[in-house]
């Protein structure tokens, strides 16, 4: 495939995890440098590249404050794509990682079929050689958000089928999926779904969902307060200490999202689950290594109990992170604030206290001998040099 060149990835949501991931992959010539010509970055809040982190790449073009969701319609949408985007019409790739949350499901499934419908029909009218859409779900899928009565047994397959009802028409991914396979009927591009876990990885900007950043704020801290080399206990729960599970990398998320789009003919209208590596970790395992980054000792949570709670224990110590900020020259804004959601990482380490391993065997077919394996250190250490890197941690 690496011959063909001139293709242009187009992906929305790029200042998010995976969407960050895919940006910088293809810049940085995955799968190899002539496959892409052009590579188009649409963010929602301002971004540049410096600040993204992203290497320096003429054929990057950062767009950002398009709006899918614009009052102007469908029409308005596609002429401010066809304004702002250099080289509209040449796309063929679309890489969709844009996202909305809304706690009612109803409301949730409504706005992101319409992000993702008004994404697809712009680039259908503006490109006429469109290939391929890559959509990401996850293992909610399966679900994993219905804690012990997720109906399933790991490891997780993607023959599985989808849940039951009342579940099954609660889950936005589903609809976004059935309207991707309607949208493409008779058309000349195809798509597929990648189905990460819990991903790991670096953000540019502020993100709820970034357990990463969060544990990197928070364990810089607990440094800087308790002293290199003093113990951090789990702060999740003993149950969940050694459940099973398989981290997502966001590099790893992002290959494999880039070699289904160059691979019709293994993808297309399939799901894969899109994980670090065919054996499943757990806590116990990660936790040490996480903390060893900081200079911690990572320790079991105490019996009957659990560690302190990342996002407690930085409230408590606002003022020496501030502290730190100022003497590291650190960038502001990460901490303290609505959008550094400790919600998500308690249900992350503490709630999902259950087996939710991955089958890994279709993916790996899949991407056959170009098939990629990480471990702890690759996933988690690689992100927070990240974080440290865009001053987020000293």
């Amino acid at each position: 495939m690496g011959s063909i060149g001139g293709n242009h990835a187009l992906i929305f949501g790029a200042s998010g995890i995976t969407g960050w991931a895919i940006t910088n992959a293809l810049i940085s010539g995955y799968p190899d440098e002539t496959t892409f010509s052009q590579v188009t970055a649409l963010t929602n809040r301002p971004l540049t590249a410096e600040a993204a982190l992203w290497p320096a790449s003429d054929k990057l073009q950062v767009v950002s404050g398009l709006d899918l969701l614009t009052s102007k319609g469908q029409e308005g949408l596609e002429a401010e794509m066809k304004e702002k985007v250099k080289g509209i019409e040449t796309v063929t790739h679309v890489y969709f990682f844009a996202y909305i949350m809304d706690l009612d499901p109803d409301k949730e499934i409504a706005i992101n079929v319409k992000l993702l419908d008004r994404a697809v029909q712009a680039v259908e009218h503006l490109a006429p050689n469109l290939k391929f859409v890559v959509l990401p779900t996850g293992t909610k899928a399966y679900g994993v958000h219905l804690l012990h009565d997720m109906p399933f047994t790991p490891p997780l397959a993607e023959s599985i089928g989808r849940l039951p009802e009342p579940h099954a028409s609660q889950i936005f991914y589903y609809a976004q999926v059935d309207h991707l396979a309607k949208s493409c009927k008779g058309k000349p591009w195809k798509y597929c779904e990648v189905m990460p876990d819990m991903i790991v990885g670096f953000v540019p900007n502020n993100n709820i969902y970034c357990l990463a950043q969060t544990l990197a704020t928070y364990l810089s801290l607990y440094a800087a307060v308790e002293g290199k080399g003093a113990g951090c206990a789990f702060p999740g729960n003993e149950k969940s200490w050694v459940i099973k599970s398989n981290d997502s990398s966001q590099d790893l998320v992002a290959k494999f999202s880039i070699h289904a789009s160059l691979h019709p003919e293994v993808s297309h209208g399939e799901r894969f689950n899109t994980a670090d590596n065919a054996i499943p970790g757990s806590w116990s395992l990660k936790w040490p290594i996480i903390c060893e980054y900081f200079g911690l000792k990572g320790t079991p949570p105490p019996l009957g109990g659990s560690g302190p709670q990342p996002g407690k224990y930085i409230e408590d110590h606002l003022a020496e992170w501030k502290k730190l900020e100022q003497e590291k020259g650190l960038q502001t804004g990460r901490v303290g604030n609505e959008r550094s959601f400790g919600g998500f990482q308690y249900f992350i380490m503490t709630m999902f206290d259950f087996d939710r391993d991955l089958d890994m065997n279709k993916v790996h077919k899949a991407w056959g001998s170009a098939k990629e394996e990480t471990d702890v250190k690759g996933a988690w250490w690689t992100a927070f040099d990240r974080f440290k890197k865009a001053k987020i941690i000293p």
